[in-house]
């Protein structure tokens, strides 16, 4: 497992992956700052109505300037926890664009005798795109409410954090690794034969996606990773 991130790693020098590092850095500041902006003037829109309120209600109060403090603090934090938790999916949401690049690099320089890449066919690509949306929807609607018991209650927020972006990432990155080699059908029963290690990788990209600096070329970097468990798991499997 680490012997395989190792190796995606030690291929960021590879020219294919420095091309797609610099597009897949401005696409995910592009997304966030859209995002951001976005946030910013909602919570500038809220906070102004609140402002007026409580000036209208005590305007020489000193707990006017306490309450935007507040308001304001509040805001920066929910801001940025909604980042941290949004990140991978995000993220992921890019991988389509990486793929093929970053995996024939992969398999130019590590699995040089394979037989060219099967071309995905657009309706199947559309039916697993809103089966992981759909999925991903679900999943996060459902542990919101866990999120929010769980936000101060270290480590097992961390815990129910990982497991969930683990399943998501991992299915997200294997089965698009996966359908180069195999039919959409066949790649899904060799994730849930490997469900466990497949799990274990999606927990590695999603620990060291909420990473600063080293999230911005994990998009790069979990693809061949996930590239390189693809093919031992076919290799184990074929035994």
């Amino acid at each position: 497992m680490f012997s395989a991130l190792a190796k995606s790693i030690a291929q960021l020098g590879d020219p294919a992956f420095r091309q797609v590092f610099w597009r897949s850095v401005w696409l995910s500041l592009g997304v966030f700052a859209a995002l951001w902006a976005l946030a910013w003037l909602a919570l500038a829109w809220l906070g102004q109505d609140l402002a007026a309120w409580i000036s209208q209600s005590d305007p020489e109060s000193a707990w006017v300037r306490v309450l935007e403090w507040a308001y304001g603090a509040a805001a920066v934090a929910g801001v940025l926890v909604a980042s941290l938790f949004l990140f991978p999916a995000v993220m992921a949401g890019g991988m389509a664009i990486l793929l093929d690049e970053i995996a024939a690099a992969v398999e130019r320089k590590h699995y040089p005798g394979l037989a060219p890449a099967r071309a995905q066919p657009v309706g199947e690509a559309i039916v697993a795109g809103l089966a992981f949306a759909a999925a991903a929807l679900a999943l996060n609607l459902l542990a919101l409410p866990i999120y929010l018991v769980l936000l101060f209650v270290p480590p097992l927020n961390f815990f129910v954090f990982y497991l969930l972006n683990g399943y998501l990432l991992g299915r997200e990155y294997f089965e698009l690794v996966a359908v180069r080699r195999s039919d959409l059908a066949a790649a899904k029963r060799l994730r849930r034969a490997y469900r466990g290690r497949v799990l274990l990788a999606g927990a590695v990209i999603a620990f060291l996606l909420t990473l600063p600096l080293i999230n911005l070329v994990m998009p790069i970097v979990a693809t061949g990773f996930m590239l390189h468990v693809f093919e031992g798991l076919r290799r184990r499997a074929e035994v």
